[in-house]
């Protein structure tokens, strides 16, 4: 396709926040252009692929093209191997996706809607003019390319090449980084309609296993863990010993391995002439490492304030930062408090998390709560617990 030579929005990176963002944009009548490193969009996945239902029912109506399994609850082991299972009453129910499709619809949805998409066009460096971003340079099926915009989108992943080219620090503490890995596996008997989480310091020291059914007793085994605390293993080393000793007869199907950003929100987001949105940004869920829900939040919010920039003529971080402002307010304070949680809970003692499931154990299924499971993990922190009441009740 031909390459226009000005848009009033480049977004860097085609995943869910890159798309969601060019989609919101080009819904309120920007032009948008969508640059994507890899050969296609929606590859390589790097997700375990759940969504609860009502973060994808807000946006989308489900379709089975990339649906792979209705979830109706969440099962939690603890190192022990007792358990307790929260129903789709108390935390609402939830999708296993095909991540690779759904990533793909998403984009589809921004090209009906007016956005152009190049793939394997790297990013590399932005333009600037009078000391301000004025659009992006990229390589290009071997060629040197540049293009021209009101605002560039960084939807770049956690390690944020535009981020830091526009002088924003997205340095991460080791703290606030889960290093991860995944198999699809065959051959998984688990009740599918459950999703399942393991925890344990010889398990996963600080993080957990899970399991995300995907129907046809396939399904997505992976672990994530605190970069600082492998004990000489790194994630796949305690991956495999986890399938090996659960699943001996299962097959891989897929494998990956990555990093997961389990921080706050960075604390700037925007720039003059410049947003970023997702992994970039820091919002995903800090206790999970799960980001779905929230990037498709993030980006409804920074595609329409991003084409209410242009419209005004305003580009500046001071009218930018009106997505900062709603994202806090949607999801950015709720994060706060989930870093909290995740500092304590991931701190836990073996004897401390039995204890907790132990206790969790004798709630009916039905009653069992997000809310009753983390004020359960910190009872003996009253000042948390009432933190946890202002974003749950």
């Amino acid at each position: 396709m031909k390459i226009r030579r000005f848009y009033d929005i480049v977004v860097v990176g085609s995943g869910p926040a890159g798309s969601m963002t060019a989609l919101f944009a080009a819904k309120n009548g920007a032009s948008v252009l969508i640059l994507e490193r890899d050969r296609e969009v929606g590859i390589p996945v790097r997700c375990a692929e759940g969504i609860s239902g009502r973060g994808l029912e807000k946006f989308f109506q489900p379709d089975e093209r990339w649906i792979a399994q209705k979830i109706d609850g969440a099962k939690l082991y603890a190192p022990n191997g007792q358990s307790c299972i929260m129903k789709a009453g108390a935390v609402g129910d939830g999708y296993v996706l095909e991540r690779r499709l759904f990533d793909s619809f998403i984009c589809e949805e921004a090209a009906k809607n007016g956005a152009d998409i190049i793939t394997k066009a790297n990013v590399h460096d932005l333009l600037w003019e009078n000391d301000k971003i004025s659009g992006v340079k990229f390589n290009y099926l071997g060629e040197a390319k540049q293009v021209k915009s009101h605002i560039v989108v960084g939807a770049d992943g956690p390690e944020s090449r535009i981020g830091k080219l526009a002088g924003i620090d997205t340095t991460l503490k080791i703290g606030d980084l889960e290093t991860g890995a995944q198999y699809l596996l065959t051959d998984v008997d688990v009740d599918r309609k459950l999703t399942h989480f393991y925890f344990g310091n010889d398990i996963a020291p600080g993080g957990y296993v899970w399991i995300f059914p995907k129907g046809r007793n396939m399904a997505n085994v992976g672990i994530g863990i605190r970069a600082d605390r492998g004990n000489g293993k790194n994630a796949r080393n305690y991956l495999d010993e986890f399938v090996t000793k659960n699943f001996p007869k299962s097959r891989p199907l897929a494998f990956i391995t990555g990093a997961v950003p389990t921080a706050k929100t960075l604390p700037e987001i925007t720039n003059n002439n410049l947003m970023l949105v997702g992994d970039a940004a820091r919002q995903v869920n800090p206790v999970t490492g799960g980001g779905l829900s929230n990037i498709l939040v993030a980006g409804s919010i920074a595609g329409t304030v991003a084409a209410e920039a242009v419209k005004k003529g305003d580009l500046s971080n001071k009218f930018l930062k009106k997505y900062h402002k709603q994202w806090m307010k949607e999801k950015g304070n709720h994060q706060k408090v989930h870093h909290k949680l995740k500092e304590v809970f991931f701190d836990f003692s073996d004897d401390e998390l039995n204890k907790i499931v132990g206790l969790l154990h004798d709630i009916p299924q039905e009653k069992l709560t997000l809310f009753q499971l983390f004020k359960t993990a910190v009872r003996n922190k009253p000042s948390l617990i009432k933190e946890l009441v202002k974003i749950y009740l």
